[in-house]
């Protein structure tokens, strides 16, 4: 349908990467699911520098996102800060090392999804 609007959890996912821009976030991708599986709809993957960034980044989409009502169901990873994992049930954030990233591969294990690569302005 021409000019249909976005669906709210789309429209948080895309927030969600913001957000994680705003952070430095790099290698930023949005996996659209909703057509691969119904254990979720999005994932958000992105890298961090280090493990003080990675908490950064999680602290911040989890603040920002609470302001519009938005929780998450669970998060885990906090303790290691190599690969956290937020829940938002219909939106699955995962902020990852560089050396998680490469060893969990998560984009090529949802190859059939729809991928967004989201760039930061000063790299485009």
């Amino acid at each position: 349908m021409p000019g249909k609007k976005k669906e709210a959890t789309e429209v948080i996912a895309h927030k969600v990467s913001d957000l994680m821009l705003a952070k430095k976030a790099r290698n930023i991708r949005i996996l659209d699911v909703r057509s691969v599986t119904p254990m979720t709809e999005f994932f958000i993957n992105c890298t961090s520098d280090s493990h003080p960034q990675t908490k950064a980044i999680s602290d911040h989409i989890e603040d920002e996102l609470r302001k519009d009502g938005v929780k998450p169901w669970h998060i885990e990873g906090i303790e290691n800060r190599e690969w956290i994992l937020m829940d938002y049930v219909n939106i699955i954030v995962n902020i990852f090392s560089q050396k998680s990233r490469e060893y969990y591969q998560l984009e090529r294990l949802w190859g059939d999804a729809v991928i967004t690569e989201i760039a930061d302005e000063d790299t485009v």
